[in-house]
């Protein structure tokens, strides 16, 4: 039977990302990994040179696995609308809302105000634009 692992999400800044998650949301740094290119370049489907450094944070059960790529030639972040197939948002219950919010902007995010459900649900981005529902207790 499968038992989930991590969730992968590639950033452009890797301290910077570190430091949204653990100062924003309270994720632990569990450990970082220089990956060898060899090994990532075929797994992943990425051309050589990789440069790829894993960072991966934990939050109560869940991993999220910060990548980042140092090297030239990595595609531009876009905006994904939610109607394209693939993942489209992490979703993270948080004890308020608005002192969340406050964090968010302190650490680089975005603060998608025009998605506020009644202060019990609204979405955030990430300082790379990665879209995070933030709810409130009780809220699912």
């Amino acid at each position: 039977m499968p038992v989930w692992n991590h969730i992968g999400h590639h950033v452009a800044d890797l301290e910077r990302s570190i430091t949204f998650y653990v100062n924003v949301f309270g994720f632990t740094v569990r450990n970082r990994l220089a990956v060898p290119d060899a090994g990532s370049a075929k797994l992943l489907r990425v051309k050589e040179p990789v440069g790829l450094t894993a960072v991966y944070l934990t939050l109560g059960g869940a991993i999220l696995e910060l990548l980042h790529f140092d090297r030239e030639g990595n595609e531009a972040a876009r905006i994904r609308p939610f109607t394209e197939p693939g993942l489209t948002h992490i979703s993270l219950t948080v004890d308020d809302i608005a002192e969340t919010c406050k964090l968010v902007l302190q650490y680089g995010g975005e603060v998608l105000e025009d998605t506020d459900m009644w202060g019990k649900a609204l979405m955030i981005r990430d300082p790379d634009g990665q879209v995070i529902e933030i709810l409130a207790p009780g809220t699912l």
